[in-house]
């Protein structure tokens, strides 16, 4: 019985010795640091950056993306923005009345006092090119939901929802990629627009600021949308078709390419309404020094509080609805 006692002992001191040995407590350590690191993953911005970064290399790994998304604006400023020189309508010969001989520079100050009432500006390429901005803005943000969409037949959005990632990274990741690739290929369009005649008397580093700080909030708002429309769909060709159905008219729908007060009496609340308005008001105002349909304050006003319930919708129904 005293040798059992004993033995017991023993055990018990061996335990208790190996307990307090220093690789026991770098064991525990190592825990401890693995239930940390658990712990973080269940945040709700985990993983964000890692999804971000990979949307952005398929497109800056792919240079041939970039250029070839760049090619529709550059041919709507170089061949439509050039050739539609409305300034030349009331200049030359084009402008003659029998047995009036009017001199060239009234006709030049006709010319000017005509555009700048009509478009803000005294050429109407500046007035599309600034339009421009808003246009290859609003088309990367409507790509935003192809990604979603090749996500999941490819496979990998299940491999996403199976890690401990929050489902709302996983769409907002999307939104900011499309956000940066807009706001670089604008820079692009507009450092291209300026080599083909921009006006820049107005162009300051404040305006170019304000420019894409309005630009910002309309891409995550439409990027926002366009992720949430294509939470639940796994076939490209409807997200292709609702890109093509709301492209046109969110453009022609706006003042980007036309003044909105010239526009018909039933389409100027559409205009009044539509966000790229807003963001091409804001860029018009600050690049070109024209008078704005509203004022600035309004004007990030309206494109900020579309940009927030955008987000938070499209976060929230990523939560609800956001499946394999």
């Amino acid at each position: 019985m005293a040798e059992s006692v004993t033995a017991v002992e023993k055990k018990d001191q061996a335990e208790e010795k190996t307990s307090g040995s220093p690789g026991f407590e770098k064991t525990n350590s190592d825990m401890s640091a693995f239930e940390q690191e658990t712990a973080l993953n269940q945040s709700p911005l985990h993983g964000l950056w890692a999804i971000t970064n990979r949307e952005l290399k398929k497109w800056y790994k792919t240079p041939i993306i970039l250029i070839l998304s760049l090619i529709q604006p550059v041919i709507w400023l170089g061949l439509f923005g050039k050739a539609m020189n409305f300034g030349a309508i009331f200049t030359g010969s084009s402008f003659s009345i029998p047995g009036l001989n009017i001199p060239k520079s009234v006709l030049d100050t006709l010319a000017s006092q005509i555009m700048q009432n009509t478009f803000g500006t005294s050429d109407y390429f500046s007035f599309l090119a600034v339009g421009m901005l808003s246009f290859i803005s609003l088309f990367m943000a409507m790509q935003s939901g192809m990604s979603v969409v090749w996500d999941r037949r490819l496979g990998f959005l299940n491999k996403e929802l199976s890690t401990p990632l929050s489902r709302g990274a996983i769409p907002t990741g999307k939104v900011f990629a499309s956000i940066v690739r807009g706001l670089c290929q604008a820079a692009i369009v507009l450092i291209i627009a300026v080599l083909l005649g921009l006006d820049v008397s107005h162009i300051t580093i404040v305006a170019i600021l304000g420019t894409f700080a309005g630009l910002f909030l309309m891409l995550m708002g439409f990027s926002s949308l366009f992720v949430m429309l294509a939470v639940r769909s796994s076939n490209q060709d409807t997200q292709m078709m609702i890109v093509n159905l709301l492209n046109l008219p969110l453009i022609f729908a706006s003042n980007a390419m036309f003044p909105a007060k010239f526009m018909p009496g039933w389409l100027q609340p559409v205009v009044q309404a539509n966000p790229v308005s807003y963001a091409t008001d804001i860029s018009r105002q600050l690049l070109l020094g024209s008078p704005g349909m509203a004022s600035l304050g309004f004007d990030f006003l309206y494109l900020g509080s579309f940009a927030v319930a955008m987000l938070v919708l499209g976060t929230y129904i990523s939560w609800r609805f956001l499946s394999r």
